[in-house]
């Protein structure tokens, strides 16, 4: 990869990982579009590991209190608030790894077209759109339940195919439990923590086994921006959710899933 492709691939993974517009999707497109070759394991591991260290930058606080929290209640004694939603961020994961463990090699094969990219971006913001539109923010994190939780992991898992959008699919079934957009922001950016970090070992022990890359300095290059976007994507998104709702997202989505759908047909 050239500097060019570096920085606008660690850009697109930062921005993309926590806005409801898919980043595997836009990782995926560059080469399918531009004819680039792959990014390679360890540059992807890289970005991944940037995007990881924004959120939990940014959640510091929260992983902290959560995380004492949950020690607590490991001895047997109740640890409020903080322990029940470190235990349903844990519960929550669940599908997603059982779905990545089953069915990730059967997505690799038949989930990396432009055509499913196309579909799952105008079919899951849609709903968005509709979860967005008919919100009744009766509820916040605090009044999360163990089924809600479940509800919201299995959405999770169906973020493996690649358009649907994991932090899409999470916040839409949030929106749909009830959940004021913050919260259900909030819940899936937390979420996304343990997601992350997995994916990043699972492909670092990947890395490992098929060798070692060159090009160091670029993929150091490229966590840092991915960290530095990520960062800055989580705060703006925050700020300005209440302000300007799902809806940029979702003409977002239609735009690009339309405009995919006119390459494909196009070079069918």
């Amino acid at each position: 990869m050239d500097w060019f492709q570096i920085i606008l691939l660690a850009l697109i993974q930062g921005l993309t990982e926590f806005l409801p517009v898919s980043s595997s999707a836009h990782l995926i497109l560059p080469s399918q579009l531009l004819n680039w070759e792959d990014q390679g394991l360890a540059f992807d591991v890289g970005v991944h590991i940037g995007s990881l260290a924004a959120v939990m930058l940014y959640f510091r606080k929260d992983i902290w209190s959560m995380l004492k929290a949950w020690l607590v209640t490991c001895t047997g004694r109740s640890a409020g608030a903080d322990g029940k939603l470190a235990w349903l961020v844990i519960l929550a994961t669940l599908p997603a790894v059982i779905a990545g463990l089953m069915l990730s090699s059967v997505v690799d094969t038949y989930g990396r077209s432009i055509l499913v990219i196309a579909g799952t971006t105008l079919i899951f913001g849609g709903l968005l759109w509709w979860a967005d539109r008919n919100r009744t923010e009766q509820r916040q994190l605090t009044d999360i339940t163990l089924k809600d939780a479940l509800y919201i992991g299995f959405s999770q898992a169906i973020a493996l195919i690649p358009g649907t959008s994991r932090s899409g699919i999470t916040m839409t079934t949030g929106l749909m439990l009830g959940f004021d957009r913050q919260s259900s922001a909030r819940f899936s950016f937390l979420l996304s923590i343990p997601v992350i970090l997995g994916a990043g070992v699972f492909k670092g022990m990947d890395l490992l086994e098929t060798g070692t890359a060159d090009q160091w300095e670029m993929i150091l290059a490229g966590t840092v921006l991915s960290a530095i976007s990520a960062l800055s994507c989580i705060h703006l998104f925050l700020k300005w959710l209440d302000r300007i709702g799902m809806g940029p997202f979702v003409i977002y989505r239609m735009i690009l899933g339309v405009t995919l759908l006119a390459v494909y047909f196009a070079t069918a």
